[in-house]
């Protein structure tokens, strides 16, 4: 069942763990000073101390089981995915600024079930490429590949969210590079999305939009007319963020200052301890402390290719390909819409962003990374 026989200490990924654990304890330490004026900052920091420690646990126990054990579940996995988007269309959805994106399971708290499903989406497709990898060009292959991502891909759309969505979509995107799928077909996909995007554009000029929902499009107009006062609102955020960031200067404000003049402190932000948690890095650390935390993520992620490159099999490198990527994707979203870079959307910073969701995702997915190393190719076996 655990397929110890195929285990090599020695392949034991230390550097994973060094460079996650340096992420949890800055990203619970920053989270710490996010919240440290807030009337439930002990609760959140408590809950998300919690949380660290079995997600911890529970990334240990990933780390033992063989992947393979999970990729013969692929049928569960896939209706279990599908299953609880579903569940948040009934009454256990919970809804929050017009958005049911929660489910609330009484006695538990609520969780947010398009987070799994990220994880969900990778350990599918992991089994889907690798028994498939023989006719991954042909034409049915393709289309049922399409179909079983389309399904949940629109449950998450209809939440509506669109930022996880289209992260959704990048993920699955990189699966099937990495399993080796034809360029024709990348190329082919590439030119579908004109048509695609053509018709959205058509859509959105309508009086009544019936893709894309009112406050996506305000979001993307807002980034493309900054100025424009009739979106002063949905960009205040982004600009007091930005702000923040950029009176961090060199070296910081410090952790858990008491500084008159913090963004902050001032109360000017908003979920400063889940989206925008970002801007606290960069007030409080400067400019120092944000290189050094982007450079752990960069780390973290090319340890995730890394070990992708050395699996012993296609359905291991695409588990630790698609767990970079997810990684990387949320970085790389969640730091753009702090500094201006791209569209306000909620998309969580690993490790730091307050919310168990997100917190058990990452460490689910750092532990099948983790089994993949164990059994990973040595030098030897790779000539």
């Amino acid at each position: 069942m655990f397929g110890f026989d195929k285990y090599r200490i020695r392949n034991f990924n230390l550097p994973l763990i060094l460079v996650m654990t340096a992420l949890s304890i800055l990203g619970f330490t920053v989270l710490q000073s996010a919240v440290a004026h807030d009337a439930d900052g002990p609760s959140t920091t408590r809950e998300q101390l919690i949380g660290f420690l079995l997600s911890f646990v529970l990334m240990l126990a990933l780390t033992l089981i063989d992947y393979h054990l999970w990729l013969k579940l692929h049928g569960v996995i896939w209706l279990g995915m599908v299953g609880i988007l579903g569940l948040v269309f009934t009454g256990l959805g919970e809804n929050w600024n017009g958005a049911t994106r929660w489910l609330r399971i009484p006695g538990l708290g609520s969780f947010q079930p398009s987070e799994f499903a990220k994880v969900c989406l990778i350990l599918f497709f992991a089994w889907f490429f690798g028994y498939f990898k023989e006719k991954i060009n042909k034409p049915s292959t393709v289309l049922m590949a399409l179909g079983l991502f389309g399904i949940p891909a629109v449950l998450i759309f209809m939440e509506p969210d669109l930022s996880t969505t289209a992260t959704f979509a990048l993920i699955f995107l990189v699966l099937i590079f990495v399993a080796g799928i034809s360029w024709k077909w990348i190329g082919g996909m590439a030119l579908s999305l004109v048509p695609i995007a053509g018709f959205l554009v058509w859509d959105s000029l309508q009086e009544k939009p019936r893709i894309l929902k009112q406050y996506m499009l305000n979001r993307i107009l807002s980034f493309l007319n900054p100025d424009n006062v009739e979106y002063s609102n949905l960009n205040n955020q982004q600009a007091k963020a930005a702000m923040a960031i950029a009176s961090g200067k060199l070296h910081g404000k410090g952790l858990f200052n008491a500084d008159f003049n913090s963004v902050k402190n001032g109360n000017f932000l908003s979920e400063e301890n889940c989206d925008f948690i970002f801007a606290v890095v960069g007030e409080e650390l400067g400019f120092i402390g944000t290189c050094a935390v982007l450079l752990l993520f960069a780390l973290l992620v090319f340890i995730c290719f890394r070990t992708a490159s050395r699996a012993r099999d296609l359905q291991g490198r695409i588990i630790c390909a698609g767990v970079g990527t997810l990684l990387g994707l949320q970085v790389f979203i969640n730091v753009g819409v702090c500094s201006g870079l791209l569209p306000n959307t909620g998309v969580v910073l690993p490790f730091f962003s307050a919310g168990l969701s997100s917190l058990v995702c990452s460490f689910t997915a750092l532990g099948l990374v983790m089994n993949v190393s164990l059994q990973r190719l040595d030098k030897s076996e790779q000539r």
